[in-house]
């Protein structure tokens, strides 16, 4: 690091731990790379933004801001109205999407609809610059979000997967990568550099509506954790990130395992060689096949289930999964394919 940054007084510890994060993992954000930021208006995304704006002298990224208008409340145009001529006003190209209200009715249709925006928006950056690709779009979740999507998963039963879920990166679509800078950071540290850099932060009334998940856990759940052992919210982010290390491990195994069950038709394993290895594993290994053929949300008791009814002696059986995919075997293999009915 320069003198002259270490002598700037926009510089703080929380520019010198993200600096340094990206020094380790240099595959993160590269320098020079074209980056699109997520922006909401919140703390979290606004923390990103500021942090990312300030260490671009150093990594000469260029920078696009995007911000989804859910239209959830009556203050939503608003909100991108004044970020639109903050970021104007900072020199940052901002776009934005309207999403139809009647489509993103929970939260999760809410997330998909963002992602598919955001994706497209970065192939549209791509084709106006074939030669200065946007190869990284960048949210602002933090260490707390991944506490709170731990607890929401345990809720819900999940696998190891969803226990280690939020990852710093991810791949989406080619060459483009998901990046969650700011795990490295909790929301108490996102509102002190906001406060600490005077910048804006635009409150959406919809994260005070307890109908929504996330909120009550985050409003009722976390605070009550964090009153019997202080600092919990972080410990179990902390968990995510061992988890994950857990996970990459057996997913490596589980491919090995794989190997050894493949048949010659398309999507199928063989049954006979899967049920001769342990409980536990056989469950590893399943859950791995479900995830690389496309079977994006599945549940402990799915696991169970499946691994129940592929077992010794068991009749031929399917059973529907996410997403429709149709998932049946009988007595020499297992496959997996899209329900056409």
């Amino acid at each position: 690091m320069s003198q002259s940054a270490q002598n700037d007084r926009s510089w703080s510890k929380w520019h010198l731990r993200l600096h340094k994060r990206l020094r380790q993992n240099k595959s993160l954000l590269p320098s020079g790379a074209s980056i699109l930021l997520a922006i909401s208006g919140g703390q979290d995304s606004m923390a990103l933004l500021r942090l990312i704006i300030d260490l671009q002298r150093l990594y000469k990224w260029k920078i696009e801001v995007w911000h989804g208008d859910h239209q959830w409340h009556s203050k939503s145009e608003k909100i991108k109205n004044e970020l639109k001529a903050w970021c104007l006003e900072n020199k940052i190209s901002f776009h934005s999407n309207q999403a139809d209200k009647e489509k993103v009715t929970n939260e999760q249709k809410a997330r998909d609809w963002r992602y598919k925006q955001l994706i497209t928006k970065a192939k549209l950056l791509t084709s106006d610059n074939v030669n200065f690709p946007c190869t990284r779009i960048l949210t602002g979740h933090t260490a707390t979000d991944r506490a709170e999507t731990i607890i929401m998963n345990l809720a819900r039963g999940t696998d190891l997967t969803g226990l280690s879920s939020l990852k710093e990166k991810r791949s989406l679509e080619n060459n483009l990568e998901l990046i969650r800078p700011l795990l490295i950071f909790d929301r108490n540290e996102t509102l002190k550099i906001c406060d600490k850099f005077n910048l804006p932060i635009w409150i959406d009334p919809s994260n005070e509506n307890l109908n929504l998940e996330r909120n009550r856990i985050r409003k009722e759940i976390l605070p009550i954790l964090n009153s019997i052992h202080k600092g919990a919210d972080s410990r179990i982010a902390s968990l995510a990130k061992r988890l994950e290390s857990y996970n990459e491990d057996q997913k490596f195994f589980a491919k090995i395992a794989l190997e050894i069950c493949k048949v010659e038709q398309i999507n199928s394993l063989s049954r006979a060689k899967i049920i001769n290895f342990p409980n536990s594993i056989r469950q590893i290994i399943i859950t791995n096949w479900l995830i690389m053929n496309g079977v994006k949300r599945i549940t402990t008791l799915q696991i169970e289930e499946i691994n129940n009814k592929i077992s010794h002696k068991k009749p031929p059986g399917t059973i529907n999964l996410h997403g429709g995919f149709l998932l049946k075997w009988n007595k020499e293999i297992i496959c997996i394919a899209k329900n056409l009915s």
